[in-house]
C-alpha cells in the first residue's frame, strides 16, 4: 500500500495548498471512511467541472494546479481526490474507463465525434481493506443545471455516475475499464486522444458555463 500514499509529479499532496486543503476539510476527524466522504464532496463541489479546462501535461493535471485554478475536467478532480486521501493517510490511486456520456455541449460533440468519453478518470480509495471507486466531477450546481441525480459517497459503496438522469433519460454507460495506476498514465491518455478527438483550438477562449446555457435553453 505505501506507493499509493505516496507524492507522483501529478498528485503533488505534499505540495502546502492540497495539504491545506485536505487538513481543512478534515479537521478533528479521526475516522478514516469519514476522512473519505469529506474530501469526496469537497472536491466535488469546490471544483467546478469544466471539460474546457482541459491540459494534458503534468502541470495541468496536478492537484495543486486544479486547487488555484478551481475548475477542472475529470481526470484532474480525480488526482485532486487521490492527492487529498493519501494526504490524510488513505492509500488511493487513479481508474480510469471508457464512457458514454450524455452530459455535453455542442462544441464538445463537434471536438469528439461521438459521445465516448475516452480514458474517464475516478478515484479508487482503499476503505477497511477494499478498494472503492468514485467520482467526484460533477458539482452540485451543475447536476442542478442538467437534472442529473447528485453523486453521493458513503464510503461504504462505489460512485460512479447514475445510467438515467432525474427525467429517466439514459446520462452514463460505462463501456471499457482501462485500470488502475499509482500516476496518470499522460503518454497512453495523449495516444488516445490523438487518435479519437479533433484538435480543440477553439476551446482555448470559450466559457462552458455559457455553453451549458446554450444547450439547456436548447432543450
Amino acid at each position: 500500500m505505501l506507493k499509493y500514499l505516496k507524492s507522483t509529479p501529478t498528485i503533488d499532496y505534499d505540495h502546502a495548498e492540497v495539504m491545506d486543503f485536505a487538513n481543512q476539510h478534515t479537521d478533528g476527524c479521526t475516522d478514516p471512511r469519514d476522512r473519505a466522504i469529506r474530501v469526496f464532496y469537497a472536491v466535488r463541489d469546490s471544483i467546478l467541472y469544466d471539460p474546457y479546462a482541459y491540459k494534458l501535461s503534468v502541470e495541468g493535471l496536478r492537484a495543486s494546479t486544479t486547487l488555484r485554478i478551481a475548475r477542472a475536467w475529470c481526470v484532474p478532480k480525480a488526482i485532486l481526490l487521490a492527492a487529498c486521501c493519501r494526504a490524510v493517510g488513505i492509500p488511493a490511486r487513479l481508474g480510469f474507463a471508457d464512457v458514454r456520456n450524455h452530459l455535453s455541449t455542442e462544441r464538445m460533440r463537434k471536438h469528439m465525434k461521438d459521445d465516448v468519453f475516452f480514458w474517464h478518470g475516478y478515484t479508487s480509495i482503499y476503505l477497511d481493506e477494499v478498494w472503492l471507486r468514485a467520482t467526484p466531477a460533477f458539482n452540485i450546481e451543475l447536476c442542478q443545471r442538467f437534472r442529473l441525480r447528485p453523486l453521493d459517497f458513503d464510503g461504504r459503496s462505489d460512485a460512479l455516475f447514475h445510467p438515467f438522469d432525474l427525467e429517466g433519460n439514459q446520462h452514463m454507460e460505462y463501456i471499457r475499464y482501462r485500470g488502475e495506476f499509482v500516476d496518470a498514465p499522460i503518454d497512453r491518455i495523449a495516444e488516445t486522444f490523438g487518435r479519437k478527438y479533433m484538435a480543440h483550438s477553439d476551446w482555448d477562449n470559450a466559457d462552458f458555463d455559457r455553453d451549458v446555457d446554450q444547450e439547456i435553453s436548447d432543450d
